[in-house]
């Protein structure tokens, strides 16, 4: 073999890599945003949003609100932003209201995309939607409890960003999807590329050592740290991506990919769903630090939980 067929070998590596790892994040995709759009055409946000109306009142939100968690739930974070922007209120939501709503969303929202992409992983369905709909009412339901004991954060809130009205129609939201699905192949070859960077020069080693007392908590094993990493600072499409191909080498346990998911599924994407969830006029300390210790516990309850579960019959 010349050597210049050596020095291109890894190259054709990472972007087979990357390739297979996009095209099995596709097949899962791309039908599930199809049939969530088919629902919304026909009125399955406002279904939704119905159904939601005491559980806005359990956390002290008035029940028009539902709307806004419904369309997050069913589509994407900024389509709950852009319906919150034109929402009519008797009366503006004070900032711990927002802080709640919020809070709500970032831990449920894009359901039907993501539970499709961490049930390729392994994690039933049952599994993701008790913990990402579960865990939303529980950190709800606490804030509130705070806030209304409290009294704190009662001022009105005030959103620093109003979305441009969008082209409602079929063709612009067909564009706007692929050009998405386009940007995360790119993404996707730069984390690969980056993680080969990384082990390369000895930090991924040093990365798992700093993190390990973390991990260890949460009850996930070290060679689930980058995966979780990347999902934590990016989004659960993405590291569950990378997470289905580290689980076919066979180097995650199964306990492994189920406690890195139910952490993702309540915290990931930290830096942009954080930064349009305070665009609402939420509190910072609420949608992100609460919501990373809230993640934290959870996932270490159930890893605990986990261990005092009885063994399968052989």
């Amino acid at each position: 073999m010349s050597r210049l067929a050596m020095s291109a070998a890894p190259v054709k590596r990472l972007f087979h890599d990357a390739f297979s790892a996009y095209f099995m994040l596709m097949r899962l995709m791309v039908p599930a945003l199809i049939i969530v759009k088919a629902l919304d055409m026909i009125g399955g946000t406002r279904v939704l949003a119905g159904v939601l109306e005491p559980v806005m009142r359990l956390v002290g939100l008035p029940a028009e609100v539902g709307i806004v968690w419904a369309a997050a739930m069913l589509t994407s974070i900024y389509t709950g932003l852009a319906i919150f922007a034109d929402l009519s209120l008797n009366a503006p939501l004070s900032v711990a209201q927002v802080s709640v709503l919020g809070t709500m969303i970032l831990v449920a929202h894009s359901l039907p995309v993501e539970g499709a992409v961490a049930k390729a992983t392994g994690v039933p369905w049952a599994a993701t939607l008790l913990i990402r709909l579960g865990g939303a009412l529980l950190i709800g339901t606490l804030l509130h409890f705070y806030y209304s004991t409290t009294h704190s954060l009662q001022e009105p809130a005030v959103m620093l960003w109003r979305p441009d009205a969008s082209d409602p129609s079929l063709l612009a939201w067909a564009v706007s999807q692929l050009k998405a699905l386009a940007m995360i192949f790119f993404i996707i070859l730069a984390l690969m590329a980056l993680l080969r960077i990384l082990k390369v020069l000895g930090i991924e080693r040093l990365m798992h050592l700093l993190l390990a007392p973390l991990l260890r908590l949460i009850g996930i094993g070290r060679e689930a740290s980058n995966v979780t990493i990347i999902g934590f600072t990016l989004g659960i499409s993405i590291g569950a991506g990378l997470l289905i191909r580290e689980a076919q080498t066979g180097k995650l346990s199964r306990r492994d990919i189920f406690l890195t998911m139910a952490f993702l599924g309540l915290c990931h994407s930290v830096i942009e769903d954080t930064l349009l969830i305070l665009l609402m006029g939420a509190d910072l300390g609420a949608i992100l630090w609460t919501r990373v210790i809230f993640a934290i516990v959870v996932t270490a309850l159930i890893a605990r939980l986990g261990r005092l579960a009885p063994a399968p019959q052989q």
